[in-house]
């Protein structure tokens, strides 16, 4: 595909803890959604939310995407209140001709999507201390946080609907149809940082092909 769609959800505010969570209810939507092969969803309440998603039922894409989060999760630690980015993109591979090193493959990004957070200090400002008590001020945080996972994940049904001239013809019998990268990136960052291009240009050696 020539034109990579690019879809950047509404940023999300978060603590650190609540991190983890939020990106595997929306990754694991996202994926789902895009993964055309023979799935068998599975049902998973979160951990920390009073939402339920839909996962492919694959241990293969579930590990893929907690080392996702582990990397963002370590970045975060290294820059408390900053805004981080999780980018999922998806591919389909080719094979071109090579010269002298024979067929290479060619990887041709088609979608990715953007999930950007900005962490958050969980203290309590003077304010909230002289009005509401602490444990009414988290209970307040965190039903903000959740109506904006549910829109956010309402947003991700929505474009995964509307969107889908550009998605590539399904080729594969594989339960992920098309394999992803997640990348993480700083505040500012690309979401197309150097190695994501390295990538993108050309690969010598064929991946696996969740990778």
């Amino acid at each position: 595909m020539s034109n990579c769609e690019v879809i950047k959800l509404p940023v999300l505010e978060v603590e650190q803890h609540q991190a983890r969570e939020v990106l595997r209810c929306l990754l694991h939507t996202i994926i789902f959604s895009r993964a055309l092969g023979p799935v068998k969803p599975q049902e998973e309440d979160s951990e920390i939310f009073d939402i339920t998603y839909v996962t492919c039922g694959s241990a293969l894409v579930q590990q893929k995407i907690e080392e996702g989060i582990d990397r963002f999760h370590s970045w975060i630690e290294k820059h408390t209140g900053k805004r981080g980015q999780v980018c999922l993109q998806f591919y389909e591979k080719r094979q071109k001709a090579g010269g002298w090193f024979g067929k290479q493959e060619e990887r041709l990004y088609w979608e990715q999507w953007v999930i950007e957070l900005a962490t958050v200090e969980a203290h309590i400002s003077l304010h909230e201390q002289n009005s509401l008590t602490p444990a009414s001020v988290r209970a307040r945080r965190h039903a903000k946080l959740q109506t904006a996972v549910e829109e956010a994940l309402l947003t991700i049904i929505c474009a995964v609907n509307d969107k889908k001239d550009h998605i590539p013809p399904v080729v594969s019998p594989h339960l992920i149809t098309f394999p992803f990268d997640i990348t993480v990136t700083g505040e500012g960052g690309s979401p197309f940082g150097l190695d994501t291009v390295k990538r993108m240009l050309m690969q010598t050696r064929p991946p696996p092909v969740l990778s």
